[in-house]
């Protein structure tokens, strides 16, 4: 079997790709052969090859709420890199394409059509964007996450699989990844965490309540690379008692083992959160982005609505410091927060998507 995945510009895209690719090499054994395709601007190369998936880019870019200029110039390297996608794509010839949206899949999706090639597009997000609306038209079938993107979506052809998080999720308790970690067993643990490329409001909040946050907790900050210098000057402005409880990466690989062993985080509301938080069974105060769509707030308002999360508009920003910490105070609230996100883990969704694309291969 060969199996293109196609996705790029955030993680939210790339790890539930990575993860379904997982699953079929476990279903397929050795007779699976992968290629990846997507663009290579933000990472995405380095996230793909030392998997050992050979890598190919193809050009995309986001054209929404830009000049007339820009809209043209992105439209003309859409259609550029779907040129190229064709050319690879019947190069490789693959038995099935796999999408997992965003702008970074739309060449390769296009060319799936163009070559008549089986294409599964998952969508990650509670409400999709513009490339899986416009992919929905061109797939075989579609896997999403949750029930409610389904009033988006062609009923007959999409299947509701969960989100398909990295295994090593599942492999862990709380107390192993603690003990992992170096952090006490009975200690209180806030994870804050502004996704792949870090969030300078949300840093600059947990900055400024640095002293009170740790009075109360061990603090795992993950700053991305723009806010690592700030983050690590106000540690080393601590006295020694707090600075031992104020732990600083700009990215973390272990990312997982973090969340599993915290017992709240603060985060944007990415496509990655709606599967990796009910995985971890953590408590969360979502801060969505503004940016591309305003999909983010979709994702946040259902895990908020399913009990798992609180959200905090990028408006009300003051409020976050104060509402970690009385979050961090009550037991009782952090407890059902935890058991409401458990309820909605699905450790399956990969393996279910992996028989997807094996079925339409055939």
């Amino acid at each position: 079997m060969r199996l293109a995945l196609t996705a790029g510009g955030t993680g939210g895209h790339i790890f539930p790709a990575l993860s379904v690719l997982e699953a079929v090499r476990e279903q397929q054994g050795d007779s699976l052969d992968v290629h990846f395709f997507g663009p290579d601007n933000r990472g995405e190369r380095g996230m793909v090859e030392p998997r050992g998936i050979a890598f190919t880019a193809i050009p995309s870019t986001g054209i929404r709420g830009r000049s007339p200029l820009q809209v043209l110039g992105g439209g003309l390297r859409l259609l550029r890199g779907i040129a190229m996608a064709v050319r690879h794509l019947r190069a490789y010839r693959p038995d099935v394409v796999f999408s997992t949206g965003g702008y970074a899949s739309f060449p390769c999706s296009v060319a799936a059509r163009v070559l008549r090639k089986p294409l599964v597009v998952y969508l990650p997000d509670v409400k999709p964007g513009w490339a899986v609306r416009a992919e929905q038209r061109l797939a075989t079938r579609l896997a999403t996450t949750t029930d409610a993107a389904l009033a988006y979506l062609p009923a007959k052809k999409t299947t509701v699989t969960g989100y398909p998080v990295r295994p090593e999720f599942f492999s862990m308790s709380k107390a192993s990844a603690r003990e992992d970690l170096g952090i006490a067993q009975h200690a209180r643990v806030l994870l804050v965490a502004g996704a792949s490329q870090g969030s300078r409001s949300i840093n600059g909040v947990v900055l400024a309540a640095l002293r009170a946050l740790l009075q109360r907790a061990t603090v795992i900050h993950v700053t991305g690379n723009a806010g690592i210098d700030e983050a690590r000057a106000a540690r080393d402005a601590l006295e020694p008692a707090l600075r031992e409880r104020y732990v600083v990466d700009a990215f973390r690989n272990d990312l997982p083992k973090a969340m599993v062993a915290a017992d709240l985080a603060i985060m944007r509301a990415g496509a990655s959160v709606i599967g990796e938080l009910p995985a971890a069974k953590l408590p969360a105060l979502l801060v969505p982005g503004t940016f591309a769509g305003g999909h983010q707030r979709d994702n946040a308002l259902w895990l908020a609505d399913q009990g798992a999360a609180e959200v905090i508009e990028e408006a009300q920003m003051d409020v976050l410091g104060p509402r970690a910490m009385a979050l961090l105070d009550n037991d009782e609230r952090l407890r059902a927060m935890a058991d409401a996100a458990g309820s909605l883990a699905r450790p399956d969704a990969a393996a279910a998507i992996a028989r997807m694309l094996r079925e339409v291969a055939r």
